[in-house]
């Protein structure tokens, strides 16, 4: 098991390239799907170049995640209001645009969502695992030689104080108070509406619609529809182009390798490792929905 997962790792880091964006005017489409990670340089590089690019009129940005990295989540946003600042953007969700991809959605002019989506999830979570106690029972003490009290609190090893809990709970704090800001400020509602709906707690697009969290409940095709009213175009020769290719975020992805791997762990147990390889790969805050 531990031999699969680390081949997992090591031939999944693949990243995608750009699409020539061509010179035909187009609306550009970006997938946003699974676990955010932090390094998000392509999708934001991308994104730039479509900005700037006069062939492309628009952006669809199509979100099924339950989140990610706190650090990806909030380059994503910076790059998709930028983009918004200059020309229309729309937001589709699938079966989930939470918590970090609820983050990255809120620049956007209008957010479409399906009556089931699980949305919202509006918080951060910071886990910091202390090992102390089993390193204790095991005989080995770790000593830590710091420069401050505060230096060795995020350190597993190292036992956790009510200083340490303390001080973290400040940073979650803080990324939470940014995280309120963007919602404040993307979806034109006060801080302290966003702050009663911010719990962690997810809505459905049925809920979410009554809240001001999205826009209107629908799918792609409904998505679509709003951008192309707002450019004033037809359906007739106006594409729409993918801003990056779709790729198997894992090598097991390919239909073959996936269904030998299935048939031999066992389909749950396949999703399971997904998710926990790609949530273990982040490092420091998360904003994500676990179910």
């Amino acid at each position: 098991m531990l031999f699969i997962a680390a081949l997992i790792v090591a031939v999944g880091k693949g990243h995608p390239v750009a699409v020539d964006l061509g010179g035909r005017p187009h609306i550009a489409r970006l997938v946003i799907r699974g676990i955010i990670g932090n390094d998000v340089s392509r999708i934001t590089t991308a994104l730039k170049k479509a900005q700037n690019s006069s062939s492309v009129t628009g952006l669809l940005v199509v979100v099924d995640s339950p989140g990610g990295g706190v650090t990806g989540g909030e380059r994503l946003h910076d790059a998709i209001e930028q983009f918004a600042s200059k020309k229309p953007v729309v937001v589709t969700m699938g079966d989930m645009g939470a918590s970090a991809a609820y983050m990255l959605s809120v620049p956007a002019q209008h957010i479409v969502a399906l009556p089931s989506t699980l949305t919202g999830s509006i918080g951060v979570i910071l886990q910091r695992p202390d090992v102390s106690p089993l390193l204790g029972r095991v005989g080995i003490d770790v000593a830590a030689i710091t420069s401050g009290a505060m230096k060795d609190q995020t350190d597993p090893t190292s036992h956790l104080t009510p200083e340490g809990r303390t001080m973290l709970q400040g940073l979650v704090n803080d990324l939470f108070d940014q995280f309120v800001g963007m919602v404040s400020k993307g979806r034109h509602l006060s801080e302290e509406k966003v702050r009663s709906l911010a719990d962690g707690r997810a809505y459905t697009g049925r809920q979410a619609i009554g809240l001001g969290l999205i826009d209107e409940l629908g799918d792609e095709d409904a998505a679509r529809l709003w951008l192309r009213k707002q450019l004033k175009i037809g359906n007739a020769q106006y594409p729409v182009m993918p801003l990056l290719p779709e790729t198997s975020r894992h090598w097991y992805d390919l239909p073959r390798r996936r269904a030998i791997l299935e048939g031999v762990l066992g389909e749950g147990i396949m999703e399971k490792m997904d998710r926990q390889l790609a949530i273990s790969s982040l490092d420091g805050a998360v904003a994500i929905l676990q179910p």
